[in-house]
């Protein structure tokens, strides 16, 4: 059978581990075609006969959910939305054990392995070397917007773009026909029922992010040779439970068992927890001041993953012995000097300009210079409309120490362009 294109989705749950008896309330699917573009959209909210968990991240209540449908009731429908189609997610080996646990509460067997989904997550990768892992920091390098983040439909929509953004870049990559011919092997059950109209979730206003959210968000990619999908599929896990700064009992077992789940044993975890709180620490740290609210959420995670005291005490004082993560920018003020460009080197647009995009692309293909969708640590130059700009594309710069010119200083940085 031929694919029909992809099948983005994204769930929210109760927690973070099905063997845990976590359970799925909110389901969102968005279609795309093998081009990137959308298809359609559909979203609901599920009750699961049980308490809904961390309900500040996820932002639902048992009032939101009380009439909503079983997963049951969707089910049906569900898998006539994936079927025929590549299913992909950000940090895709989350959806597919949720999946295949809702799925087997109803008798059925799900086709999609926990590697089997198409991954926006282990792609940044290649698409993105440098970047965070978290959905926002990948959205970040395309200036994708992600402001009502923990809705499985703005996860979802966010993805989808990405996914796109992705396939713009390069529409050739291996992956895209290796899950195609996954796909054409799947084998979905067959659901019977009528099922129940899906329920969209009530909105308000997003509560404002937290500082472990805004830093966790920009977390790098684990670095060195325990580097692999084990290693950063267990980093967002961490990305997920830590972001309240509480660990309860069931989730610290949760935690342990994904941990065996995905091979890693007692003493690898601890050093990746050692790992991961150095990362936390230098991205805190980046602005050259750690607030005592900020000082407690750090000693809180430190404490959480069982950090000796004494690296602990030391994160809290010794600044200048932390690697700083982000550089101060050139901002290409008139009296200092531009980036000095070789040929090959990556150049990103951003914001609005006197003329058009197109114009400046062709200035730099003609001096050599390659221009480039996304801000990542291979990118050498960002030119903005506003250099004090706050777009996503800008804040990445700043985070990578690139610099940042207008339009007007472009054209004096190209003169330096060696052949």
């Amino acid at each position: 059978m031929v694919n029909q294109g992809y099948a983005v989705i994204d769930f929210e749950t109760t927690g973070f581990s099905p063997s845990h008896h976590h359970r799925v309330i909110e389901v969102a699917v968005v279609h795309v075609d093998p081009y990137g573009t959308v298809e359609g959209r559909w979203e609901t909210v599920i009750n699961p006969m049980r308490d809904l968990g961390p309900t500040h991240i996820h932002r639902l209540r048992g009032a939101d959910v009380m009439h909503a449908p079983h997963f049951k009731d969707i089910a049906p429908a569900f898998v006539g939305l994936l079927t025929d189609r590549v299913v992909v997610a950000h940090n895709a080996a989350f959806e597919a054990r949720f999946l295949r646990a809702e799925l087997n509460r109803l008798g059925a067997d799900s086709p999609v392995t926990d590697d089997g989904a198409l991954c926006t997550m282990r792609l940044a990768k290649d698409f993105l070397p440098g970047s965070g892992r978290s959905l926002s920091d990948c959205c970040s390098a395309y200036d994708i917007d992600l402001s009502n983040a923990h809705e499985a439909l703005a996860d979802t929509e966010a993805t989808e773009q990405l996914l796109a953004a992705y396939l713009q870049q390069d529409a050739k990559h291996p992956l895209w026909e290796h899950h195609r011919r996954i796909a054409d092997g799947h084998q979905w059950p067959s659901l019977l029922g009528e099922g129940r109209p899906w329920v969209s979730r009530r909105r308000s206003e997003p509560a404002p992010a937290s500082f472990l959210h805004q830093t966790m968000a920009l977390l790098p990619d684990p670095e060195g040779e325990e580097l692999g999908d084990d290693t950063r599929n267990y980093f967002a896990q961490l990305d997920e439970v830590l972001s309240d700064g509480f660990l309860s009992v069931g989730e610290a077992d949760a935690l342990r068992d994904v941990a065996a789940e995905l091979g890693i044993g007692e003493r690898k975890r601890l050093r990746l927890h050692r790992q991961y709180f150095d990362s936390l620490v230098a991205v805190a740290w980046a602005d050259g001041v750690l607030t005592e609210a900020e000082r407690r959420d750090i000693s809180q995670v430190g404490t959480l993953l069982d950090i000796d005291v004494d690296v602990l005490s030391a994160a809290l004082v010794r600044t200048m012995e932390l690697p700083p993560l982000i550089e101060a920018a050139s901002t290409g003020e008139a009296d200092e000097p531009g980036p000095v460009l070789g040929e090959g080197d990556l150049v990103v647009l951003t914001g609005e300009m006197l003329r058009p995009r197109e114009y400046y692309e062709d200035l730099l293909r003609a001096q050599g210079l390659v221009p480039w969708a996304a801000v990542t640590k291979k990118v050498k130059l960002v030119v903005a409309g506003d250099v004090d700009s706050m777009s996503g594309k800008a804040r990445k710069a700043r985070q990578y120490g690139i610099s940042i010119i207008d339009e007007n200083q472009l054209v004096a940085a190209l003169n330096t362009v060696m052949a």
